[in-house]
């Protein structure tokens, strides 16, 4: 392996270490973009695994707060998302091809219970 290869590898199994930042690709990665105020609630519910009417508006204000000040920018930063703090739109950008392999394994091994439980082993 090249240290390219080897560099691009460690910094998608870093952007994809954070849950916040893998719960808002599998969002965009089903829609193909998302606005941040719509999915400010539905990842606050995935976190806390309960439903988005559930989810207090403290826990949404500091996932916001998260997201627009370490998550988006690092996305972006890596050509993952593209995204305007003016409309809230965020979209998927060309760099996601590059890790969406790894973020179907994550999301897969997250959606099976039994591969959850061995994970946290």
């Amino acid at each position: 392996m090249n240290d390219a290869t080897a560099t691009r590898m460690e910094a998608a199994c870093s952007l994809l270490a954070e849950s916040e930042r893998r719960y808002l690709l599998y969002e965009l990665a089903t829609h193909r973009g998302a606005n941040l105020e719509d999915v400010v609630s539905q990842l606050a519910a995935w976190e806390h695994d309960t439903q988005p009417s559930q989810v207090d508006s403290e826990r949404k204000q500091r996932l916001y707060i998260s997201l627009v000040h370490n998550h988006l920018p690092r996305l972006a930063d890596h050509g993952i998302i593209e995204y305007d703090l003016r409309s809230g739109d965020i979209v998927l950008s060309n760099g996601f091809d590059d890790i969406k392999p790894l973020l179907e394994q994550f999301k897969q091994t997250e959606d099976d219970p039994k591969l959850r439980q061995q994970s946290s082993l």
